[in-house]
């Protein structure tokens, strides 16, 4: 199949989850299919982050990534119908390059990364998979909330806008493809496949446990996400002092952009942040010894991962066995607690996380199913 793939981002290097999960497929599904890809390029990108890129697809074609906060797209946004998001996104380069390539070649399907790029294609009649990692209307409305209160006007007529071009875009494509249930149920559309995140097995080796050390509960993620700003200080307010109360030789390690800059007033007992780790990811898991939250690559990796109902919901784990679930602090605490005290069911749940992955999780099986989805739209 000739795929025909318009990102908003170029899947290099391997420093968020969206380039993780969008390099890992294009890795697999370039293995059947003849890709094309079209993305944007931040500045600190480089031409050897292209060229890694250019090893899992047919072509690769970048235009420059817009400034996303400048005078000229807060003024575009106050006074037009397209949200702030949509015009940081409206690319005419990109548009120039996806009308000459749709006169020049034949491709079976389009695939799109995020709605937000959808704009620049040109009307076609070629099969359109759309794939959503967020529901950005949502996460936009968040923000508008905790925001400085003169803006929130402003912010508030935005996220209505967004919310309409969103729909919009879904109703544009012929598929949908979300990255879990939730995500699903919210667009609240028959033509949505889930396609989960996956985990690199090869990359995330099952870590050894050593005994009599200081044990480090980890929290990882980019903190220019409000998301992980919210989840770390809940941690860090509510969770924490519980699980200190009881387990004295224990770190709650704090790694990613931004944190000291985030969370610095709230820095608690015991507490470390790391702004610029020098360890890899797969080497920072091995360092760990719990993950709070985040889940797959860290199951991957052997680490016991304590997570809420909600993080477990889409990945199917068995609770007790491959992961644990908690929803109140004081659960969190417990659980946490009960399993640094039991070393042999840390390193077992650690050896069951990592077979679940291997068996349900592995980029592959992921790429598989997204491979089924295509299947389907040009039918």
């Amino acid at each position: 199949m000739k795929i025909l793939l318009i990102s908003s981002f170029l899947p290099y290097p391997l420093l968020s989850g969206g380039n993780i999960r969008l390099y890992n497929l294009l890795k697999y599904l370039s293995k059947n299919h003849e890709i094309t890809l079209v993305c944007e390029k931040r500045n600190y990108q480089k031409e050897s982050d292209i060229k890694r890129v250019e090893e899992v697809c047919e072509k690769v074609i970048t235009v420059p990534r817009k400034k996303q906060w400048s005078i000229s797209n807060i003024l575009k946004s106050a006074f037009s119908n397209k949200p702030f998001l949509m015009v940081g996104h409206d690319l005419p380069e990109m548009k120039k390059i996806l009308k000459d390539l749709l006169l020049s070649q034949k491709f079976d399907l389009i695939h799109v990364e995020t709605f937000y790029v959808l704009h620049n294609l040109p009307k076609t009649d070629i099969p359109i998979v759309l794939a959503e990692h967020n529901i950005e209307h949502l996460i936009y409305k968040r923000f508008s909330k905790n925001a400085f209160f003169l803006l929130r006007p402003f912010l508030s007529m935005d996220v209505w806008k967004l919310k309409r071009e969103e729909r919009s875009a879904w109703n544009k494509a012929t598929v949908l493809v979300s990255v879990s249930e939730k995500e699903k149920e919210l667009m609240g559309r028959d033509n949505v496949y889930v396609i989960p995140n996956g985990a690199d097995v090869e990359k995330f080796k099952l870590k050894k446990f050593k005994k009599d050390r200081i044990r480090k509960i980890l929290f990882l993620g980019d903190f220019k996400y409000i998301q992980n700003v919210d989840a770390a200080s809940w941690i860090i307010k509510k969770i924490w002092p519980l699980v200190l109360a009881n387990n004295k030789n224990t770190l709650l390690w704090i790694v990613g952009k931004n944190v000291s800059q985030k969370l610095g007033d709230i820095r608690g007992k015991s507490v470390i942040f790391e702004d610029n780790p020098t360890l890899q990811t797969e080497k920072i898991f091995q360092e760990a010894d719990i993950l709070l939250l985040k889940i797959l690559e860290a199951m991957a990796s052997g680490l016991s991962v304590v997570t809420t109902p909600l993080g477990n919901e889409g990945i199917g784990a068995k609770e007790g066995e491959e992961i644990l679930v908690a929803k109140e602090p004081w659960e969190f605490a417990n659980k946490i607690t009960d399993i640094l005290l039991d070393e042999g069911k840390l390193s077992e749940m650690g050896k069951k996380a990592r077979s679940f992955i291997e068996q349900n999780y592995k980029w592959e099986k992921i790429a598989e199913k997204l491979d089924s989805v295509y299947k389907r739209t040009i039918k």
